[in-house]
């Protein structure tokens, strides 16, 4: 589904060039839960931003579904992103003066989605999240975890091939955060393809597999079952015997 191939992503501060990614060639097959993890500056959020074609990258290919979507006009991705991507943040990213309902509408408005469709799109996604009785709510009327599964409905109402969640429990307690990791585990099982970066080794441990970066690399393969692997590749704890 996913194929990089010698990936760059190149910023220029100061006149100097910082590699955010630096040469990264990774495949992430259909069906996929994978995690990413590094430290803070690792390029995590950047090699997310280019799996969801927000950003594009300086060079190497990026193919999605066999299609190299470097090659695509501004147009054409917005419309790629718009039914084949969905996007879920840390900070939940709702409209403040939109009800749940709408918060979920808001990217089929964008398509040109006949009202009476986006009505019952929406009705089905939050209902898949448990919050179809909270849908007149408004954000500042929801818990962080609500807000989350809200953020979640509106990001699967498209019914995406691949979701991409960024610290998607990073601003919720522990119980919140379960709720949410337990729905994405869900849609995974469902079939979407799956990648979340995450700092928190107990997150990564639900993923098939975890990509661990350092300085715009992969520094790291493991398993999402291998804790004590995690641990080391990201310089916390010792190796064992």
């Amino acid at each position: 589904m996913i194929e990089l191939e010698e990936v760059w992503r190149t910023y220029r501060l100061g006149g100097e060039p910082i590699h955010a990614l630096a040469g990264i060639s990774e495949r992430i097959e259909a069906g996929e839960h994978v995690a990413i993890m590094g430290p803070s500056g690792s390029g995590k959020s950047t090699l997310l931003h280019v799996l969801g074609c927000l950003d594009r990258p300086t060079a190497g290919s990026y193919r999605l579904d066999g299609q190299d979507v470097t090659q695509l006009e501004d147009d054409a991705l917005a419309e790629l992103r718009g039914h084949r991507i969905g996007f879920v943040f840390q900070a939940y990213h709702l409209v403040a003066r939109l009800s749940a309902e709408a918060n979920v509408e808001l990217p089929m408005v964008f398509l040109g989605v006949p009202r009476g469709e986006r009505r019952r799109r929406a009705a089905a996604a939050l209902e898949a999240v448990g919050l179809l009785d909270r849908r007149r709510h408004r954000p500042a009327e929801l818990s962080g975890g609500q807000r989350q599964r809200v953020a979640i409905a509106r990001a699967t109402v498209m019914r995406p091939r691949l979701l991409l969640a960024d610290e998607p429990t990073g601003n919720l307690d522990s119980a919140a955060g379960a709720q949410v990791l337990d729905l994405l585990d869900q849609l995974h099982a469902e079939g979407i393809t799956l990648v979340v970066v995450t700092h928190d080794p107990e997150v990564a441990r639900r993923a098939g597999r975890v990509l661990v970066l350092r300085d715009g690399r992969v520094a790291a393969r493991l398993a999402g079952s291998e804790l004590g692997g995690l641990e080391r590749a990201l310089g916390r704890g010792k190796p064992g015997p």
